[in-house]
């Protein structure tokens, strides 16, 4: 979070389970490289800019990310053009997960068994298809894979409408038998936030970009620039806050 920015008040809820989206908040994944580097032969993929992938395509299911992308870049014929565009894209980040070209975020790791030490319980709920590739080839402090630490995980399930429809993190929360009321959904797009904002949930935004004020007007109830400034300890006393001065951790 900028020095100086002000915090929003402090609400208290009770919180017992941490909804993560994957990309971009726990996995530093290749998703954006593998978009645009796609759309050789449909469009310059020098347009497809980190600021576009995170407003029109983080958090869409496959087919939308595709439709929003062609739609949005005036390729002709876009609509009929979705699902070649999509598959291409697919067969990049499976090579790219095959390759093991991605990592996971340290904060968003220590932020994740963090929680589950102070009791909460905690699920994976993004849009991809693949985030068991992913997340098994990563490991956590004291072993086992990252993907093993979560207690339920519906990414990637078919749903009618993708975010900012609340319905992924409403069978998060169905699947660890918590209250939507109960979770708090850690978020890198706007999107996202507006979907757990329609959950009924609390919206924590991990502000990687620089996109603070996106996430704000999207209505999280905070905002950070790294996971390690978020307090641990009011998390479980029902509370989204910094940690007491804003600092970050000196192993952040």
């Amino acid at each position: 979070m900028s020095e100086g920015a002000p915090q929003p008040a402090a609400r208290r809820r009770t919180l017992r389970a941490a909804i993560f989206d994957v990309d971009g908040v726990l996995v530093a994944s290749p998703h954006e490289r593998a978009w645009r580097e796609a759309l050789a032969g449909f469009a310059d993929p020098a347009r497809f800019t980190t600021e576009f992938y995170q407003a029109y395509v983080a958090g869409k299911p496959r087919l939308d990310g595709a439709r929003a992308t062609l739609e949005r870049l005036g390729v002709p014929e876009a609509a009929a053009r979705v699902a070649e565009y999509a598959t291409k894209k697919q067969a990049l980040i499976d090579r790219l997960i095959a390759e093991g070209a991605f990592e996971a975020f340290p904060d968003a790791v220590r932020l994740a068994v963090a929680l589950r030490a102070v009791g909460l319980k905690l699920a994976l709920a993004s849009s991809s298809k693949n985030v068991g590739p992913m997340l098994r080839r990563l490991t956590v402090p004291g072993g086992g894979t990252l993907l093993s630490i979560f207690d339920a995980d519906t990414s990637g399930r078919d749903l009618p409408r993708g975010k900012p429809d609340p319905a992924i993190f409403l069978l998060a929360a169905q699947a660890l038998n918590i209250p939507p009321a109960d979770c708090v959904v850690v978020e890198d797009a706007p999107s996202g936030i507006q979907a757990a904002r329609a959950g009924g949930m609390a919206a924590l935004g991990i502000a990687r970009l620089g996109d603070e004020e996106l996430l704000r007007t999207a209505e999280a109830d905070l905002v950070v620039t790294s996971l390690d400034q978020v307090d641990v300890a009011a998390i479980a006393d029902g509370m989204l806050r910094v940690r007491p001065g804003g600092e970050t951790p000196a192993h952040a």
